[in-house]
């Protein structure tokens, strides 16, 4: 397929909420076609969950959901097999295996980039060999391939800048981002007052930035007066540097990333209370919820766990977070 202009599809869940403008910026440099899969929907879910193996997490079989619906409209998916975004650290099993996992269930299924992604022993080789991976995968090498590089580098670190607060936020963002710009910390947006209640809200972004997926669980608590916190909003630095209170380093990248938040946004005397968003079916969570909920527990500080699975009715949860409220407030109060 060497000198066609591909339809690429690249299904909007999981590590697209993290690398969505990289991806995008680099195949459109190449000059792919990318096609974006829509929001997620109820449609999109049961397609999901329909396909999906059962032992799989509620985000996994979302993204077989994604998948599906751009199978018929584009000439290949773009299903990156990542192994490790950073030194030392890896990615959950379950998310390495979806390239096998996706063409064992859809039928028809296109052809996939499945490009290894393996970042843990030495970064930089790991980047280039996954960046030339996706280069070669379309037919191009070359300058182009540095050129493309280069644009998909400065538009990612500027939509990360932006989604550390207003003061870094980078002029050429653009607003469809796929997740900053949503919730962004000390925005003027929504029911805010002075004294509003700062609250964590902590989790994958793949949840916290899917609206459906995760029922807007941010958005709920700005419109309940709630000034929400995301780890977006922090720095990697101050991620990090949460983390060390820990005895073991976390080998998961998002795991150290989520309970480096909660730690670090528990020692903020201004924030009154944590939310961790899970998804049913995920284990790292299950490690990661108990040992924030416990660390949080020794400080005093308000936790409320929600875990999320395929049920749609939202009355029960609009209900744990409005007493949730209600509760930091009487607390402020007392």
């Amino acid at each position: 397929m060497k000198n066609k202009k591909w339809r690429l599809g690249v299904p909007r869940a999981l590590f697209y909420y993290y690398y969505g403008p990289w991806w995008e910026t680099f195949f459109e440099a190449l000059g792919a076609e990318v096609i974006v899969s829509p929001p997620t929907c109820r449609e999109i879910m049961d397609l999901g969950v329909s396909l999906a193996v059962a032992e799989a997490c509620l985000p996994v079989k979302v993204y077989y959901g994604h998948a599906a619906w751009l199978a018929s409209r584009v000439d290949a998916l773009f299903v990156p097999r990542l192994v490790s975004v950073e030194k030392k650290s890896f990615i959950c099993p379950k998310l390495m295996g979806l390239p096998d996992m996706l063409r064992a269930a859809l039928k028809p299924c296109p052809p996939i980039i499945d490009t290894t992604v393996n970042l843990a022993r030495r970064p930089e080789e790991g980047l280039a060999a996954a960046v030339q991976g996706m280069a070669r995968s379309l037919g191009v090498k070359g300058y182009r391939v540095d050129l493309a590089t280069a644009a998909a580098e400065a538009r990612y670190h500027a939509w990360l800048a932006g989604q550390q607060g207003d003061s870094m936020a980078a002029a050429d963002c653009r607003e469809e981002e796929p997740a900053s710009g949503v919730y962004r910390s000390g925005s003027s947006q929504g029911k805010e007052s002075r004294d509003a209640l700062q609250i964590g809200v902590i989790g994958h972004g793949y949840l916290l930035y899917d609206q459906y997926l995760g029922m807007d669980i941010p958005g709920k608590v700005k419109k309940l007066g709630g000034k929400v916190i995301l780890p977006e909003n922090l720095t990697t630095l101050q991620v990090e540097t949460a983390c060390r209170q820990l005895p073991k380093r976390l080998y998961w990248t998002l795991g150290r990333k989520i309970m480096g938040a909660a730690l670090y946004l528990m020692e903020q005397e201004n924030v009154a209370g944590l939310i961790h968003l899970t998804a049913f079916g995920c284990g790292p969570d299950s490690l990661v919820g108990d040992l924030a909920e416990r660390y949080a527990r020794r400080r005093g500080k308000p936790f409320l766990l929600v875990t999320l699975d395929e049920h749609t009715g939202e009355a029960g949860l609009n209900t744990r977070l409005e007493a949730f409220m209600d509760m930091l407030c009487r607390r402020r109060t007392a």
